[in-house]
């Protein structure tokens, strides 16, 4: 979306970019892999595909893109397609009642799984959805295999509220109320948001 085109997000271990045109290439590369497809509900794509794919995504406000860099290669070389370790995204829906997105996180390089990243990517999306997009409420779908992403949810705080053995996965939930909000701000304390302007400067 338009809205966080020119928008960083910097944490503790990991960095949050906008999904542009220089990622695509990797991005690719990536989901070339059967597990990962698997693991994203993705459908196999050319490269061409892909770069369509990224520019209707930029253009799109309904979702909401962002590649999570490792922060100490990205500090260490200034290349964020070197520092590309996943990406991390929101769709966003409007309802009568409340303004709330689907989550997802995917760490595509396998070597930074299991280490917090995923983690701390998610709550600094979650945290800008709240402070920038308004959003009241979060869902997320998980296949029923993947156990450390259900896991994970449930850490922080979303609750089951439907299991599909049709489509073979679970539903978790949370509400952006203030106890939560209290929550997913202690534990972002080294959230940063800037525009690309503020992070040259």
């Amino acid at each position: 979306m338009r809205t966080n085109s020119n928008t960083r997000i910097s944490g503790s271990s990991v960095v949050l970019v906008p999904y542009k045109a220089i990622h695509v290439e990797k991005y690719h590369r990536w989901m070339e892999s059967p597990y990962l497809r698997e693991l994203t509900a993705s459908e196999q794509l050319t490269l061409e595909e892909e770069y369509n794919m990224q520019q209707s995504w930029l253009e799109d406000e309904d979702k909401c893109t962002f590649i999570v860099l490792d922060h100490k290669i990205f500090t260490e070389s200034d290349s964020e397609v070197e520092a590309m370790i996943g990406d991390t995204n929101l769709f966003l829906v409007d309802s009568e009642n409340q303004k709330y997105a689907e989550g997802e996180i995917m760490i595509a390089e396998e070597a930074f799984r299991g280490q917090g990243r995923g983690w701390e990517a998610m709550l600094l999306m979650f945290r800008y959805g709240v402070e920038n997009l308004g959003l009241t409420h979060y869902q997320v779908k998980i296949g029923l295999t993947n156990e450390p992403s259900i896991k994970m949810f449930k850490k922080m705080r979303f609750t089951e509220t439907s299991r599909s053995d049709a489509f073979q996965e679970v539903t978790l939930e949370v509400e952006v109320d203030e106890d939560w909000k209290t929550w997913l701000t202690e534990n972002t304390m080294s959230y940063t948001c800037l525009t690309h302007t503020e992070c040259y400067e």
